[in-house]
């Protein structure tokens, strides 16, 4: 029996490279947000890639926005990006670039010995999670400007408003940044359902990172705490504590809720949305005035 072909991308008309959803009744001072869950491809970025669309496509989060699509029905906005992180990654520098990737020399500004350049990652990734190259030639500065002004900067602009408007509403504010994270090769009899990360107890208050640990306990996930994912640079830029700005990174396994190697929907995906609900839920009704500085 033939099987159905893999997902492929959307290549429709180009969305705006933001998408919020507020709500519509009283708000919470939290903040859902997912920088990696974005899935439109432009035809010309797919005609200039070496790799197949599926292939870029298991560089996503895919359908973390769709997990988390409850928030605003709860109090609190949902920031997504459309773009997707192969094209420009928002958990990045602005300008973390790879030399090797351009056709002339870079600015002296940017930043080009990160750990993230180094292992090909940067904001404009040289590679797929998988390692493999995403260009077979390099690509003019031009480009790379182009993206980070179509792309990081109105996803970081949203972002910092939502964060401003939430603070001087409530004084602080509590961020979760949405993730998911792949199954990989070799792991422990009981892996992670997910992984909170909190850069090691310094972008968000110990108190808030255990009250979503134990909510997301409640409903029997494997939970655990910066290991191996402590936190982006959204978690580590935004989040100031002592100003009242708290930032919880959230990473999802992906083996929960989808086929990985298709990038599909799997049949846990009705059942994870609905405990996601019932957390968002959760997190709404608790009082966290505590985060106040």
């Amino acid at each position: 029996m033939d099987l159905p072909s893999p997902s492929p991308p959307a290549v429709a008309v180009s969305p705006p490279p933001v998408r919020l959803v507020r709500p519509d009744g009283p708000c919470v001072p939290l903040i859902f947000a997912s920088p990696h869950s974005g899935a439109h491809y432009s035809a010309d970025f797919l005609a200039e890639a070496r790799l197949d669309p599926v292939a870029l496509r298991r560089s996503e989060d895919s359908f973390v926005d769709e997990l988390f699509a409850a928030a605003p029905s709860f109090g609190a906005p949902l920031l997504t990006a459309t773009f997707p992180r192969v094209f420009c990654d928002a958990n990045r520098e602005p300008w973390e670039l790879d030399p090797a990737m351009f056709d002339g020399p870079l600015p002296e500004w940017v930043n080009s010995a990160s750990p993230r350049v180094g292992a090909g990652l940067g904001t404009i990734a040289r590679v797929v999670a998988t390692g493999e190259p995403v260009y077979s030639h390099k690509l003019p500065f031009a480009e790379a400007e182009a993206r980070v002004r179509g792309c990081w900067q109105p996803y970081h602009a949203a972002l910092s408003e939502l964060i401003a408007e939430t603070r001087a509403r409530f004084g602080y504010c509590l961020l979760l940044d949405c993730h998911s994270m792949p199954t990989h090769p070799v792991q422990s009899a009981a892996p992670a359902d997910f992984v909170l990360g909190d850069a090691h107890g310094t972008s968000c208050a110990p108190r808030a990172t255990r009250l979503v640990e134990d909510a997301l306990a409640g409903f029997g996930y494997r939970i655990r705490r910066n290991d191996p994912y402590a936190g982006g640079y959204v978690t580590r830029h935004y989040g100031h504590p002592r100003e009242g700005v708290h930032v919880l990174q959230i990473e999802i396994a992906r083996r929960l809720y989808m086929d990985e190697a298709r990038v599909e929907r799997a049949p846990g995906m009705a059942g994870l949305q609905r405990n996601l609900r019932h957390f968002v839920a959760c997190l709404a009704a608790t009082d966290w005035s505590f985060l106040a500085p």
